[in-house]
């Protein structure tokens, strides 16, 4: 696996607001990435729009169902949820729905979890939230099974918060679809990561960036991993347009909507 340019669809609320057109413009997206250059096309795995981007009303994609159908309109890029929330799935069921992914789309799913954040969405489609301990709890039974589904284990699993029981598999096109943990926290996101994960995508302001890689280094030499095995990446926020006046002005509209200097 690897990541060098990837692309993140943010939001699907379109000029002209017609839910019929959200789609295509989806895949033009998506297709007009793939042929710039990005490896790796992403969609944000949440029901309501994130506070600081829209309103929780503005339109938004189950991710998997859409990421389903952005793979049969391209050809070469890899294509993840960042992150999964974790919470909002069954792990056996997960660890199936981007094995299938992985099969529709030839061999370029990549798994990207991590342990849920967004209350609101929790509260009014019926998930339970719990605390912070509890969400980082079910992240490491999550993976505990899923890791295994996705390389051909079959794992038995008792735990707190889910079981399974030789929990098959099958079709699987390769034993290597990459494992992406994302976030910021030091500890405990970052020690996930280097137990179980092929990729770590770092959220945090650009400043903090030092510290976080040290903080990975040091995850890593706690887990007895090679730190140059677990790939690094983070997650911008920017504006793509046909040359860099348009980009400025685009971030500048931006930002004075939002009343962001």
């Amino acid at each position: 696996m690897s990541i060098r340019l990837g692309y993140q669809i943010p939001n699907y609320s379109y000029p002209g607001g017609d839910p019929a057109r959200i789609f295509p413009t989806v895949v033009a997206q998506a297709q007009a990435a793939e042929g710039a250059g990005f490896d790796t096309v992403l969609v944000m795995d949440h029901f309501y729009q994130l506070p600081g981007l829209g309103a929780p009303d503005e339109p938004m994609l189950e991710s998997y169902t859409a990421l389903a159908g952005i793979a049969g309109a391209t050809e070469t890029v890899q294509l993840s949820a960042l992150v999964t929330g974790n919470t909002y799935r069954n792990p056996a069921m997960l660890a199936k729905t981007v094995t299938t992914l992985d099969v529709v789309s030839g061999g370029r799913a990549v798994l990207a979890i991590g342990a849920g954040w967004f209350e609101l969405e929790h509260q009014q489609f019926g998930y339970d939230f719990g605390t912070f301990t509890d969400r980082f709890e079910r992240l490491g039974e999550a993976l505990d099974i899923i890791v295994p589904m996705l390389r051909g284990g079959r794992p038995s699993v008792d735990g707190t918060w889910y079981r399974t029981e030789s929990a098959i598999n099958e079709p699987r096109v390769r034993d290597t679809l990459p494992v992406m943990i994302g976030g910021g926290g030091e500890r405990k996101t970052f020690g996930f990561a280097a137990r179980y994960a092929d990729h770590l995508n770092i959220i945090c302001d650009a400043d903090a960036l030092p510290q976080k890689l040290e903080a990975v280094a040091q995850r890593c030499e706690e887990a007895g991993r090679d730190r140059s095995t677990l790939e690094t990446s983070f997650l911008a926020f920017g504006f793509i347009a046909e040359d860099g006046d348009q980009a400025r002005a685009m971030h500048k509209a931006f930002a004075g909507e939002r009343g962001l200097d």
